[in-house]
């Protein structure tokens, strides 16, 4: 059984991600030239009781404001070993990138796509927490 995935932000809460992904269609369709940028990640921090484990959805246009929300969730228990936290955190954001099926990711190229020879632009990055800064612990 796949477990329901829920995101939030300041103004919402509860939100499925057939509602994430209408709210990044409308933020776009707001201004059709736009330069816009998809942006995946998760990062976790570890409690005394738990790890936390929050994804991170936003869609920036350049220049001109985002929106953004994010999902948690929670490993009842500490995962100390770097590399495990790392592949989990991976395997968070690779999950949320696979909801935007080959559609919903035409949908929103559909947007900015008669206006790219005018400057508009999409791209999608997902964001792995690796450093390569010398007293980053990620770098390894």
């Amino acid at each position: 059984m796949t477990r329901p995935l829920r995101f939030q932000n300041t103004t919402r809460s509860q939100m499925d991600f057939n509602e994430v992904f209408d709210y990044i269609y409308r933020f776009m369709k707001k201004q059709t030239m736009g330069n816009y940028k998809l942006m995946l990640g998760t990062d976790s921090q570890v409690h005394p009781h738990a790890t936390v484990f929050i994804t991170g959805i936003v869609i920036q246009r350049l220049g001109a404001g985002v929106w953004a929300c994010f999902r948690k969730e929670i490993v009842p228990r500490q995962m100390h070993v770097l590399g495990e936290r790392i592949s989990y955190e991976t395997s968070l954001t690779e999950e949320i990138a696979n909801l935007f099926t080959e559609e919903k990711k035409s949908q929103l190229i559909d947007v900015v796509l008669p206006h790219i020879y005018k400057g508009a632009s999409f791209t999608i990055e997902g964001h792995i927490d690796i450093g390569a800064g010398e007293r980053n612990r990620t770098r390894i």
